[in-house]
């Protein structure tokens, strides 16, 4: 009995399988053809592929010259005693900036205070002389009509009158002198800038002899910067200097910062036939006080302005074996590989000559998969 009913439960679980196995066989003849139709109608151009598009535009696009440039101060000054002596006095604080006409530093004054004194006795000893020998004069000029002076006399006298006058003449030039080595004790800043490292100290003999200095003064507001650009911009930076003030950008060695911007204000009167540049010199404000003499940093130079240009993106232009291109969509959701002449390159776009048409889309991404007549799928990238 046991053996007959697993005859019958086996013989179910067959008709159960045969079952299933033929509604998928009919589900199946029923897909192919379906999936026979879409495989047909999918684009002959492969798979589609998602790219970000960007549209050419028209921009006003600065066309610039770029150079490496050091960074120098606009005036510097070594500040030196003018007369010897001792130091007695550090009027300033290393590293401060200081205004012109600052006290930075006091030589011993009292000897040439007593050389002013002496000079001044001088001149009013000889003003005495020549006041007596001026009424000498006077009394010989009565005398003479009358012949009670002789020729003689009345001529001497008058050479002591003009002897004591030149005399008077001189002790004053005596007098300004050693006013002016009095004044030379007093070490004041001849320009307004920021002060160096001390170099003597208080207590020591300094002398007009000396070129070391006291201190180093450096102004650095403003501020130049000398850089070098190739012989062949001369004639674009030329032209530009003569259309009206060119500005220049003073950036970080990575380009990353914009330090500060200034104005061209001459270009050297001869090119370096060692190296093929020419130098120029701009000046900044330098307000934050970002640059430093001896800085190095690169110089943008703003040489013009293309008004309307149509630009495309540099992640675009793709460079091949026959020249620039891009991948144009077309309105299918094709690409094409279009030719392009492209000009200036100013930050994250190239400027096109020849080769495409304001408006159209061009591929910015995912160019290495791409052919032409591929489709796309395209995301705006601007």
């Amino acid at each position: 009995m046991e053996s007959f009913r697993g005859l019958i439960a086996n013989r179910r679980a067959r008709a159960w399988l045969l079952g299933t196995l033929a509604v998928l066989a009919t589900v199946g003849w029923l897909w192919l053809p379906n999936k026979r139709t879409d495989a047909a109608a999918r684009p002959q151009g492969g798979q589609v592929v998602a790219v970000d598009t960007a549209e050419v535009k028209r921009a006003d696009i600065p066309v610039y010259l770029e150079g490496l440039g050091t960074i120098q101060a606009f005036n510097t000054v070594t500040v030196t005693a003018r007369v010897d002596g001792e130091l007695q006095k550090i009027a300033f604080e290393e590293g401060r900036t200081v205004n012109k006409g600052d006290l930075l530093a006091q030589i011993d004054a009292r000897p040439f205070q007593a050389a002013l004194g002496q000079a001044l006795a001088a001149k009013a000893k000889d003003e005495a002389q020549l006041q007596s020998a001026r009424a000498d004069l006077e009394r010989y000029l009565t005398l003479a009509p009358e012949n009670l002076a002789s020729k003689q006399i009345l001529d001497a006298q008058r050479a002591t009158v003009a002897g004591l006058e030149a005399q008077i003449k001189g002790d004053q030039a005596s007098i300004d002198n050693a006013r002016t080595q009095l004044q030379y004790t007093s070490i004041t800043s001849p320009i307004q800038g920021r002060t160096g490292i001390r170099r003597v100290d208080v207590g020591n003999n300094v002398h007009a002899s000396d070129t070391s200095g006291i201190v180093v003064v450096t102004q650095l507001q403003p501020i130049s910067l000398i850089f070098t650009l190739p012989e062949d911009a001369l004639g674009v930076i030329s032209s530009a200097l003569s259309a009206g003030p060119v500005t220049v950008a003073a950036l970080s060695r990575d380009g990353s910062a914009e330090l500060d911007r200034g104005t061209v204000i001459l270009v050297d009167n001869q090119i370096d036939q060692t190296t093929g540049t020419i130098r120029i010199k701009a000046v900044f404000p330098n307000t934050h006080s970002k640059l430093w003499p001896g800085q190095y940093v690169d110089a943008r130079v703003l040489v013009r302005t293309d008004r309307s240009a149509l630009t495309i993106p540099v992640a675009a232009v793709q460079r091949g074996p026959n020249g620039m291109f891009a991948y144009v969509v077309k309105p299918d959701a094709t690409v094409e590989a279009r030719p392009l002449k492209v000009g200036e390159e100013s930050g994250s776009v190239y400027v096109v000559q020849e080769g495409i048409s304001d408006g159209e889309r061009v591929v910015t991404s995912n160019q290495y998969r791409l052919q032409p007549g591929a489709h796309v799928a395209g995301r705006s990238a601007q």
